[in-house]
C-alpha cells in the first residue's frame, strides 16, 4: 500500500493522510502482554536535515518544534508561515538552553555626563555592549518593551569630580520618563573619590509593552560627572 486516507485523500506529498478530530495512542499493558510503554520514534538521514513537527493554521505554518537543519533541539514561531524566529533552542551536545529572542541588553555612555545639583538628570546611555535583539534605544538612551512581561534591571553609576569631591550621587530607574520604579533608587552618603566611588542599583519590574525604562543620576552638595564608559546600564525580560 503507497497511499492511505482516512476521511481524506492521500497524494504523494502526504502519502498517509487523516482529516479527523481526535487520536489516541496508548500503550499496550502488562496484562494484554505488553510493557505499559509507548515510544513514538521519528528518525531523519543526516544531520542536516529536518525532523519535526509543523503547527499550522490555514495550511499556514506557524510553529516548528523539532530538529530542523541541525540536531538542536528547536522550537519556532512565525507569523506568516516564510520567517520564523526560534523561541527555543537546546544543544543536543550539552542541554544548554538559548533564548534567541529574549529581549536583553547591555549599554554604557561614552561621554563624562554633566550633572548639576539637585537635579535628576536622564544618563546619556548611548552605546552598546550588547543589543541583538534590538531592545535598547541608543539614540533616545532608554529601553523599550517589546512584550507586555517583567524584567530585571540593572545599573552602575561611577562619579567624576568637576571642582569639588563634596558632591553626593545618587541614582534611579525611571519608568516612561517620570516616574521612579520601587526599589531602583540608591545614593552614596559618605566621602567621594573621582573614577572610584560607584554605585550600583538593581530591580525587577513589569512593564507593558512600548514602556521604556531610563537611568537618572542626581548630585547633591556640588556638581560633577557621572563618567564615561564605567557607567552602565543592562536589563533582561525574565518572566
Amino acid at each position: 500500500m503507497a497511499l492511505l486516507g482516512l476521511g481524506t485523500t492521500a497524494d504523494a506529498s502526504n502519502p498517509f493522510s487523516a482529516k479527523l478530530n481526535a487520536a489516541l495512542w496508548t500503550a499496550k499493558t502488562v496484562a494484554e502482554g505488553g510493557t505499559g510503554d509507548l515510544f513514538y520514534n521519528m528518525n531523519k538521514e543526516a544531520a542536516g536535515d529536518d525532523l519535526g513537527l509543523t503547527l499550522q493554521t490555514g495550511f499556514v505554518t506557524k510553529a516548528l518544534v523539532g530538529l530542523f537543519g541541525s540536531d538542536r533541539f528547536r522550537l519556532a514561531v512565525s507569523a506568516d508561515g516564510s520567517t520564523f524566529f526560534d523561541g527555543l533552542s537546546v544543544d543536543n551536545a550539552t542541554g544548554i538552553v538559548d533564548q534567541p529572542r529574549l529581549p536583553r541588553f547591555k549599554a554604557y555612555t561614552n561621554y563624562d555626563n554633566c550633572v548639576g545639583v539637585g537635579t535628576w538628570t536622564k544618563i546619556g546611555i548611548n552605546n552598546t555592549d550588547y543589543n541583538d535583539q534590538g531592545a535598547f534605544d541608543a539614540a533616545n538612551n532608554h529601553f523599550v518593551a517589546a512584550v507586555d512581561g517583567t524584567y530585571l534591571f540593572g545599573a552602575t553609576l561611577l562619579y567624576k569630580v568637576n571642582a569639588s569631591t563634596s558632591a553626593r550621587m545618587s541614582g534611579r530607574l525611571v519608568l516612561n520618563g517620570t516616574a521612579g520604579i520601587r526599589g531602583s533608587r540608591g545614593e552614596i552618603s559618605g566621602a567621594h573619590v573621582s573614577e572610584a566611588t560607584a554605585l550600583w542599583l538593581q530591580t525587577m519590574v513589569a512593564l507593558a509593552a512600548g514602556d521604556t525604562v531610563e537611568l537618572q543620576g542626581n548630585l547633591g552638595a556640588a556638581d560633577g560627572y557621572f563618567a564615561a564608559d564605567q557607567t552602565s546600564f543592562w536589563g533582561a525580560k525574565v518572566g
